[in-house]
């Protein structure tokens, strides 16, 4: 038995299929994984994330702390709320995690992903050494993301009005407190929605709210398919501690200004710049009949091999699509090993679907 949200229960009486995620037990779908794909892209839905880890970190060195731990710059966030996304390297610029960072009013807030919640607060805890912060985990803290192009008006309707006029008023990438909820306009589905932050004894009844109000509750399935047209990394599968931000097209993540700050990994990637970073994450259509998964090798020609990192039919496409690690000379065609046959692929910028659009 794994680790359980507070909405364990209510995920069981709706039918949901269960499986481990990270060591937590948590619904796969709840009866069609394209519905719900389908459902957030055209409407909206909601999602049980509450198996992430949120930290807060305050003290009179948090930003000089953060600004060292990450490869973006904390200090660019400038008004309460603000958000940014950076990753945190080790010293050979391998990526320890990816996360959203927010500015508080006393501190900062990371929401990092649950598998490497070990490997995070052990990275923290060894990073720390000569800054005075305090680093707190909130494990009573429960999370929902609402994903949708309807989704921040459908909430809106469901909450104090207090709380409608904050996500109302919310800019994307910021997220603002109301008493003991934190409500952020931010996702992993590349539509609009929100991600709201709540004490875990809450997070049932407004659950029940959201589903009795009609909004479809969506699984993990359809999560990765959204963030996957999305062009939205998974760690441990496109980005990890063996990979650097260079070659993981996250390279805009990086803050190289102000030269003198010395983040963790920096002294790493300048290295990997001056030797030329010799692969990049591009996105995959297949042309044929077929379905791109993890593992699979790609061949380009006259140029070497790369390997899909993460693959699926795309529901909004109607087509396999997939992210794949490949020498840097890769231009727009390649091919893919699938069960022994190579297919054809068109190479393309990895974001394929954003806000419903079609982006390839």
């Amino acid at each position: 038995m794994g680790q359980r949200t507070p909405l364990y229960d209510l995920h069981l009486a709706l039918g949901a299929k269960m499986v481990d995620f990270g060591g937590w037990d948590m619904p796969l779908h709840y009866g069609s994984q394209v519905e719900e794909h389908h459902q957030v892209r055209r409407d909206c839905g909601v999602f049980d994330v509450s198996h992430m880890t949120v930290i807060d970190i305050d003290g009179p060195q948090a930003q000089a702390f953060l600004r060292h731990l990450l490869a973006n710059d904390v200090a660019r966030l400038q008004a309460v709320g603000a958000a940014l996304y950076s990753a945190m390297l080790d010293e050979q610029g391998g990526i320890v995690d990816d996360m959203i960072v927010y500015l508080l009013q006393d501190g900062y807030r990371l929401v990092v992903n649950a598998a490497t919640r070990d490997q995070d607060m052990a990275w923290l805890g060894k990073t720390v050494a000569g800054f005075e912060v305090r680093i707190r985990e909130r494990p009573e803290l429960a999370m929902l993301a609402i994903q949708g192009p309807e989704a921040r008006h459908k909430v809106a309707q469901l909450v104090t009005q207090a709380r409608a006029n904050l996500i109302h008023q919310l800019k994307p990438f910021q997220g603002l407190t109301d008493g003991d909820w934190f409500i952020a306009r931010t996702g992993y589905t590349g539509e609009d929605g929100l991600e709201i932050v709540l004490p875990r004894d809450q997070a049932p009844a407004f659950f029940n709210d959201l589903v009795g109000a009609g909004l479809s509750p969506i699984g993990l399935g359809a999560r990765d398919t959204l963030r996957l047209e999305a062009g939205m990394n998974l760690y441990g599968q496109d980005i990890d501690q063996a990979h650097s931000p260079l070659v993981s097209n996250m390279a805009w993540s990086i803050a190289w200004e102000p030269a003198e700050r010395d983040f963790i990994g920096r002294a790493a990637l300048l290295a990997e710049q001056g030797r030329g970073v010799d692969e990049k994450l591009v996105g995959l259509v297949l042309e044929e009949r077929g379905v791109l998964r993890a593992h699979q090798v790609v061949r380009i020609a006259e140029i070497g091999e790369g390997e899909i990192t993460s693959g699926s039919f795309s529901p909004t496409l109607s087509k396999s699509i997939a992210l794949a690690r490949v020498p840097m000379a890769t231009a727009d065609r390649a091919e893919v090993e699938i069960r022994g046959k190579w297919y054809p692929v068109r190479v393309v910028r990895p974001t394929f679907v954003r806000h419903g659009k079609t982006l390839i």
